[in-house]
């Protein structure tokens, strides 16, 4: 299977060869072509988190890399190992992620709207999704009509994250009426599920 990713900047090429890993066939294997610095990096790491032997060369002014995935009989015995496949279906993590801007990071806002748009989007593809996702403050928005990041978080939904968007939020910003995913949820709750579990990451 090859894959053109030429142009797409991260997260996409990682996501596209994810899901392309996980439609592969036996003795299939995936080549992908981009031509940026970040991408090649972060398919390499994916190749050796995944175990894939790697081949990379360069082609038609690109890059080809080419992910082989380990054989059947290195898979039978990682099973029996306990070694969780590559390709597992998909589950719902314990992570909860609180967004309480919508950006991320400090500096460029142009920037800071791409950085999670992106994140989202990376959230959206992973194999674990989170448990919970809280959005407070100005990241309401990205659970409102006309967000970009808006079918990517009606995703992690219809995997079983729970969205929640703080309604003192809505109201303060007069957009309760557009909220597009989710629930509308209180301090008090948000206070609870940050105090209760044990894995909260704060965009």
């Amino acid at each position: 299977m090859q894959i053109d990713a030429r142009g797409q900047t991260c997260p996409k090429p990682v996501v596209l060869a994810l899901e392309a890993l996980s439609k592969l066939g036996p003795e299939e294997f995936l080549e992908i072509l981009v031509n940026d610095e970040v991408a090649v990096g972060n398919l390499t790491r994916l190749a050796e988190e995944k175990g894939c032997e790697l081949l990379v060369a360069e082609k038609d002014g690109c890059t080809s890399m080419t992910l082989v995935p380990r054989t059947a009989g290195a898979a039978d015995a990682s099973a029996e190992a306990g070694v969780p496949e590559s390709c597992a279906a998909p589950g719902i993590g314990q992570t909860v992620v609180a967004i309480g801007s919508d950006t991320m990071g400090r500096g460029s806002d142009e920037l800071g709207r791409i950085l999670v748009k992106g994140l989202i989007y990376a959230l959206a593809h992973r194999e674990a999704v989170p448990k919970t996702m809280l959005f407070f403050n100005a990241g309401a928005y990205l659970t409102c009509a006309g967000s970009e990041s808006l079918d990517d978080i009606r995703s992690l939904e219809r995997r079983g994250t729970e969205v929640l968007t703080c309604g003192t939020c809505l109201d303060f910003y007069g957009i309760r009426e557009k909220l597009g995913v989710g629930g509308v949820t209180n301090l008090y709750t948000i206070a609870e599920i940050i105090a209760s579990e044990p894995i909260v990451t704060s965009i």
